[in-house]
């Protein structure tokens, strides 16, 4: 094949050609002996620019670069669920023989199809798969379709076009990963992602098909709690990108993964999860497309009709990726050093995020969730600061509270969403009328908390009034029996929306029978030291799912003993 240019020089994943024939901005190109993979980044008169995807180490003045006319693409497929991909989607784990899929038609030869339909389901190893009619193709008639068992790279259809040519489908389509997959048409995003986490599902909720961040420093939990979501969350895909951690984090993460078990089916949670692994010592610039191939996958998966959540750890090192090559493309630096189109690249990705209605009518859902990880914690740092521009949940870790073992050491004042409003008719659905009030109720309670805290620190907390220790109680409870949640237990790593509206209207009536109890003259100490406060305590641990009578009984001991205090009170005086 004729090159279409010949290198020029070569810094690091840079590569300059002198350019023979016409190529384009965004096209996948075929760099030196090696066949590098890369992406024209620039044209001028007579030269192009090129990122490569891997180690450009051997290339040399004069070696070819052969375009391929296409922009840089990702081979999709039933056979990417249950396995790790670098971050252009190559396997990083040696294939054996071909998987087989049982094919099960679902139309019939001389049916007219149309782009984005599913013509035939796949049972296979891993989740229920389809096979659709790709994007590009105009309306046609089935002429031909499979059925039994067939390879990922057999023809399982053939379709007659209206010019009389004829088009065969595989299982396998090639996909741009900076190109947004069509939908049919966008949905409201009222419908909640449940995590199991109450911080995150009852006061900082996010949509199917909403945008969340996850910023902190080193060692306030970002990946264990990514890891959580992905066993817990109700998403039907993961889609887990390591995007420039560390090797070892990395390492830890390939090993713990395949060995999680899927709550749901029993079955190992790989069966329902990809992975790209893209460590800091692979490639700079493969680490800067790892999150567009992890978007794309995630849309993938979602035209197939499927909830899909997308974990990316970190962005941070994604925009440290997309730093260093701006730097060696000789672009002038905005702030920190970063270029100055990081913004734009945030949005282009987070936007992808979206609740549709897919070609083929059905209702799916793309969820993302970006981890951050600012120097010394700094959330004015330029990546956490436009990341709020674009996300919807900002889900903010704090050392302090991941130093006292506070987990999820999400902290509920640097935190918010502004998917919550959209979310009232849920809750309503799921038996929680009260839900916008209590959860306002909680929010407000915990500002007041930090407000009396630092005045305690001031004048003593036994200086402050009744009615002022009476809420620092009421908030110690919260974040003891409410905000912590133990991963390890095996009572409390997961909380069901019924379970935690239940966790909700205890602890509401605890407020207002203790703000009473006070009002008539029972002393704060005398209700931290009660039966009834302990129990109510450890909630959390000791009443499981599906115990809502353990709830009432809990609330009926505490009105009973509340009552005691109250007659204790009036007998003494």
């Amino acid at each position: 094949m004729t090159a279409a240019a010949v290198i020029e020089s070569v810094s690091g994943p840079v590569v300059k050609a002198l350019r023979h024939a016409p190529l384009s901005v965004g096209e996948a190109v075929s760099v030196g002996p090696a066949g590098l993979l890369g992406e024209v980044v620039r044209v001028s008169a007579g030269q192009c620019t090129i990122q490569v995807y891997e180690e450009t180490t051997g290339l040399r003045f004069g070696d070819a670069v052969i375009g391929s006319g296409q922009p840089l693409s990702v081979r999709l497929g039933p056979g990417l669920l249950g396995n790790i991909f670098d971050g252009l989607l190559r396997p990083l784990q040696q294939g054996g023989e071909e998987v087989q899929y049982t094919v099960l038609p679902l139309l019939e030869a001389g049916e007219k199809v149309q782009a984005g339909q599913r013509l035939a389901r796949l049972e296979g190893p891993a989740k229920e798969q389809f096979v659709l009619v790709p994007h590009d193709l105009p309306e046609g008639v089935l002429g031909w379709i499979a059925s039994g068992s067939a390879g990922e790279n057999d023809v399982v259809a053939r379709i007659a076009l209206e010019d009389g040519s004829e088009r065969e489908i595989g299982m396998i389509e090639h996909w741009p990963v900076r190109q947004p997959r069509p939908v049919r048409r966008r949905l409201a995003p009222n419908k909640m992602m449940v995590t199991g986490q109450r911080i995150l599902d009852s006061l900082f909720p996010v949509a199917r098909g909403g945008r969340a961040a996850i910023p902190g420093g080193f060692g306030t939990g970002k990946t264990v709690l990514q890891e959580t979501l992905a066993k817990w969350c109700d998403a039907d895909v993961i889609v887990y990108v390591g995007c420039g951690e560390r090797g070892n984090e990395m390492a830890e993460v390939l090993h713990e993964f395949p060995k999680l078990e899927d709550p749901r089916s029993g079955r190992p949670l790989m069966e329902r999860t990809v992975v790209i692994a893209n460590t800091s010592n692979m490639p700079v610039a493969a680490r800067e497309a790892s999150i567009y191939t992890g978007v794309t996958v995630g849309e993938y998966f979602r035209d197939q009709g499927y909830n899909v959540t997308l974990m990316a750890d970190s962005t941070s090192r994604w925009a440290e990726a997309l730093r260093e090559v701006s730097g060696r493309l000789g672009e002038l630096p905005s702030e920190s050093g970063y270029p100055a189109y990081l913004s734009s690249r945030l949005s282009e990705f987070y936007e992808r995020a979206a609740r549709v209605e897919t070609l083929a009518g059905k209702k799916a859902s793309l969820t993302l969730i970006g981890a951050v990880s600012p120097p010394a914690g700094d959330f004015s740092e330029p990546v956490t600061s436009h990341t709020k521009r674009y996300v919807r949940c900002f889900w903010g870790l704090d050392r302090g509270r991941a130093q006292a073992r506070f987990y999820p050491a999400i902290h509920p004042l640097q935190s918010y969403s502004e998917d919550a409003a959209n979310l009232v008719e849920w809750w309503t659905k799921q038996g929680n009328p009260n839900w916008r009030a209590w959860r306002e109720r909680l929010l407000v309670l915990l500002e007041e908390q930090a407000n009396l805290e630092r005045m305690a620190r001031i004048v003593g907390k036994d200086a402050l009034p009744a009615e002022q220790q009476v809420k620092l109680l009421c908030a110690d409870l919260v974040g003891n029996a409410f905000l912590r949640q133990s991963a390890f237990s095996k009572v409390d790593r997961y909380c069901s929306p019924e379970r935690q509206t239940a966790m909700l209207g205890a602890l509401i009536q605890f407020f207002d029978a203790a703000e009473q109890a006070v009002s008539e003259g029972v002393s704060p100490d005398d209700i931290a030291g009660s039966e009834f406060y302990r129990r109510m305590a450890r909630m959390n641990e000791e009443i499981g799912e599906g115990e809502a009578d353990r709830f009432a009984e809990l609330i009926a001991h505490m009105e009973r003993e509340m009552a005691t205090l109250k007659r204790s009170d009036v007998d003494a005086v």
